[in-house]
Parts: C-alpha cells; sequence; structure tokens
C-alpha cells in the first residue's frame, strides 16, 4: 500500500508587486496555518517518508515546515516541474518516488493540485485552499504502478475545518 498526501502551499504573501510569484513568501496567517496542519498530520498518526515539492518558495517553505514537524528535513526534494504543475505533471513526479516510501507528501499549487487530486478517486472538491490536504491509498508496491492503479480517498483537511 503506497499514500500520497497532496498539499496546497501555505497562504502567501502579496505585499510587495515587486516580488516575482516564484520568490513570493508565506505571509503571517500562512506561517500559522502550516505548522498547525502537520501538527493535525502528526495526530492522526500519519507518517510520512519523503517530501517532495515544488521549487517556488512558497512551496518550499511549506514544505519545509512539515518536514521539520516530522524531523525529516533531509527528505525533501524539489521538483522545478511541479512549479505552477498541470495534472499530468504529478505523475511524473511521483514516477521518480523510491519503492521503499510508503507515504509521500507533494507540496505544490492551484489549479494543477486541484485538477490532480479530482483525478484520483470519485471524490472531488472545487478548490484545494491554502494549506490544505487531499489524501489517498493506492494498492501498489511500485510507484511506478501509480496511475493505473485503484485509488482510495483517505481524507481532504484545511486550515479552517476544525
Amino acid at each position: 500500500m503506497k499514500n500520497i498526501l497532496l498539499v496546497r502551499h501555505a497562504k502567501s504573501s502579496w505585499d510587495s508587486p515587486l516580488v516575482k510569484d516564484f520568490d513570493r513568501p508565506l505571509n503571517e496567517r500562512g506561517l500559522k496555518d502550516a505548522p498547525a496542519m502537520a501538527q493535525r498530520l502528526l495526530e492522526k498518526g500519519v507518517t510520512i517518508d519523503a517530501f517532495i515539492t515544488s521549487p517556488a518558495v512558497r512551496a518550499i517553505t511549506t514544505c519545509t515546515i512539515f518536514a521539520n514537524a516530522f524531523n525529516k528535513q533531509s527528505h525533501i526534494t524539489a521538483y522545478r516541474d511541479l512549479y505552477n504543475a498541470p495534472a499530468r505533471m504529478f505523475l511524473k513526479a511521483i514516477k521518480k518516488a523510491e519503492d521503499e516510501w510508503n507515504t509521500i507528501a507533494i507540496f505544490a499549487h492551484n489549479p494543477g493540485i486541484t485538477d490532480f487530486a479530482n483525478t484520483l478517486t470519485d471524490t472531488n472538491i472545487d478548490e484545494m485552499p491554502t494549506c490544505s490536504i487531499f489524501a489517498v491509498h493506492a494498492d501498489i508496491s511500485h510507484w511506478k504502478d501509480f496511475e493505473k492503479a485503484q485509488k482510495k480517498f483517505w481524507f481532504f483537511d484545511y486550515p479552517k475545518n476544525d
């Protein structure tokens, strides 16, 4: 059994119009929501073996906060293709995952992350809010088999869902 956690980056700052989209940092709310959502996962007993992220500042910062909460700072991989990626790019990243990892968390952006989440199971969402988590199980042993595998909805959670 393999598990995927799709995590939309936490709320980012729009304070400076001169900052490029790629370089936008998290705002105060994002810096509060990311550790809170990581803590919710820990409280649910979720374990994460690897963290895969878009290299954009807001995504990699969110990812790092989660990895720190799980004490897995050295388990972060950034994939350039996940920056504003369409749904199909997520499959590319998943196929690169190491088979010894049973649970991976992927940090990325809308609309691609919502579009990808909606291809996985019969559970559909209108939009993944910032710092939300959409999780599925796949009955596979190898990540290369993820695309064609039967997937089962696990949970959907977001900061204002408390």
